[in-house]
């Protein structure tokens, strides 16, 4: 086995997570209720706080800490999906926002007293054609006027502020099809009743994602990030550590996979010996270990790229590819080797199946990943 990494962060993740059990999850999925004790108490350990600088109130952490926190979270049958946007949504502002505004933001997300949970990117009629959304922000005096429509935003009625991307310029107006687009800081506290209408969609696990209606939502002109027109880049180092923590958050669910197949190979007798005795059961186990190792072989590098200030979308693009496709292969073996008893909610295998599923589509699908690779790094035509 390879050389756990932050062992001490790793060990004090996973006792916070011993006092959220499997039952604390399966009766708040029954419910579809948001697990606020356990935000609140990773809050409070500071774990969603690591990569704020120490000058905000944070642990200033790389991103590898952060990894490690969500991906003992994962491994331990929790769902870091909760709240991970705390960690890296912060890193707009932290990057691009002013001195005043890093001041006025940050040492409140670090604290946990403002929740920047929520990233407002996606519409329904442009999906990862990011470059095509319409969603407008018309400069108006000292303010911004939003009209617009997002969907799948998730966590927006649990955030007290949001990242929104907006086009300020129409795309047809643009220089190039990336130009045009801005950044704003919304505090939804204010909007919600105001301009925006947040409506929750139910979906086959318990996400917390909704869809937003913007209708002349006033946003004051200080809460601009950056410059007017080039938020497109602003936004892709976020996207960037959000692929990478989300593939260590798959990286965890492959070892929660395994371990409970394990042990369940180990403890279930059939026709009088474990059925982890039959390679039928031991090779799908060895093959999601092998898988789940070289996916954490490629986040590390991911990571390292990242924290080294390089370029590395197509890296935090295959990391997130690899590791999500090794978690749902772990998934699948695991409810095999279960069996009938993988479906009963008891063993929260059938829970943790359908919340790694979630990951070959989002935040980035497994085929937009693939043509990423295929035209930029192999040089193919594009096909779209």
């Amino acid at each position: 086995m390879t050389t756990e990494t932050f062992p001490e962060i790793r060990e004090a993740v996973r006792k916070l997570c011993a006092r959220f059990p499997g039952s604390y999850w399966r009766e708040l999925d029954r419910d579809r209720a948001y697990p606020a004790e356990f935000v609140r108490a990773l809050t409070e350990a500071g774990f969603l706080s690591v990569l704020i600088p120490e000058e905000y109130g944070g642990s200033g952490l790389g991103l590898k800490a952060a990894a490690a926190i969500l991906e003992e979270v994962h491994r331990s049958g929790c769902n870091g999906a909760a709240c991970h946007a705390q960690m890296y949504t912060m890193g707009t502002v932290l990057k691009h926002g002013s001195a005043a505004q890093k001041q006025a933001y940050l040492p409140g997300v670090a604290s946990g007293e403002l929740r920047l949970q929520a990233f407002g990117v996606t519409e329904p009629d442009a999906g990862t054609d990011t470059t095509r959304i319409t969603t407008f922000a018309k400069k108006v005096g000292e303010k911004y006027v939003v009209n617009g429509r997002k969907i799948w935003i998730s966590r927006a009625e649990h955030s007290d502020l949001m990242v929104l991307l907006c086009r300020t310029t129409p795309r047809d107006e643009a220089k190039k099809p990336s130009d045009g687009m801005s950044v704003l800081l919304v505090d939804l506290r204010q909007a919600v009743g105001n301009g925006l209408t947040i409506r929750p969609v139910r979906t086959m696990l318990n996400h917390a994602t909704t869809e937003l209606f913007f209708e002349d939502l006033e946003v004051p002109a200080e809460n601009l990030i950056g410059q007017e027109g080039q938020g497109f880049r602003y936004i892709l180092d976020g996207m960037n550590a959000e692929r990478i923590l989300i593939a260590s958050e798959c990286l965890g669910d492959a070892r929660f996979f395994i371990d409970r197949a394990g042990q369940y190979a180990r403890e279930r007798t059939v026709f009088g010996r474990p059925i982890g005795e039959n390679q039928g059961v031991q090779f799908p186990l060895a093959r999601a270990y092998v898988q789940m190792t070289q996916a954490g072989l490629m986040v590390d590098h991911a990571a390292t790229l990242f924290e080294a200030g390089e370029p590395c979308g197509t890296e935090a693009n295959m990391a997130k590819l690899v590791a999500s496709e090794a978690s749902w292969f772990a998934a699948d073996m695991c409810l095999q080797t279960h069996g009938g008893f993988g479906f009963a909610e008891e063993y929260d295998i059938e829970r943790k199946f359908r919340e790694t599923r979630l990951y070959q589509v989002a935040p980035i699908s497994t085929n937009l990943i693939l043509s990423h690779v295929a035209t930029h790094v192999l040089g193919q035509p594009k096909s779209f």
